[in-house]
């Protein structure tokens, strides 16, 4: 049986948000594992999202676009709906599901009426990211387990071979973080959202 579209739920409500632009917030309690959303707008192929914000601010860290899978982005910018203004959190009370090659938003936990949404974008670290990409991309989610960037891994990995290089030459063990099991990248070959890159 097919999934109906979820273009529209009555779970939320459009406002300003304290963590960036316009958020979304629950209109009433959302028990844990409620699929309050679907991500919406024009399915796109990864040439065509990047070919469309060539001309987009490499400082600007602002996307509408969600990975599909390594054939199709999401472009909420066009016939989007208010899954696009759900914000980055670290610790966030929301996920993205994607099932049948749609993405769903659903809670992990309950939400209470008038708190915000928000998942973790996990926005994958490219090889030739600027190097204030952590600016870029800061978090201002304000959670206790705020890591302080939207990108996935946290840590910048040319940042941690620069420090296992000073590490061997001083005899120090270099300090290693362990990714997360099925963490999502903004790549091609991963869901996640996709940040606007110069091709």
């Amino acid at each position: 049986m097919a999934i109906p579209v979820m273009k529209t739920s009555a779970w939320i409500r459009v406002r300003n948000s304290k963590i960036h632009g316009k958020g979304v917030f629950a209109a009433k309690r959302i028990p844990k594992g409620t699929r309050v959303i679907e991500y919406l707008g024009e399915r796109i192929s990864h040439a065509e999202a990047d070919a469309r914000y060539d001309d987009h601010d490499p400082n600007d860290n602002h996307t509408f676009l969600f990975i599909v899978d390594k054939k199709t982005v999401i472009d909420a910018g066009v016939g989007g709906n208010a899954a696009r203004f759900i914000n980055h959190c670290c610790d966030g009370n929301c996920e993205s599901v994607i099932e049948a090659r749609r993405v769903f938003i659903e809670t992990t936990r309950a939400v209470e009426e008038g708190e915000e949404l928000g998942y973790d974008y996990e926005i994958g670290r490219e090889p030739d990211d600027p190097p204030n990409v952590d600016e870029i991309f800061a978090c201002r989610c304000g959670s206790p387990k705020c890591r302080g960037t939207m990108l996935w891994p946290p840590e910048d990995p040319r940042k941690k071979k620069s420090a296992k290089k000073t590490a061997k030459q001083s005899g120090k063990k270099s300090p290693r973080t362990t990714p997360k099991s099925g963490a999502k990248r903004g790549r091609a070959d991963a869901a996640g959202r996709k940040r606007s890159r110069k091709s």
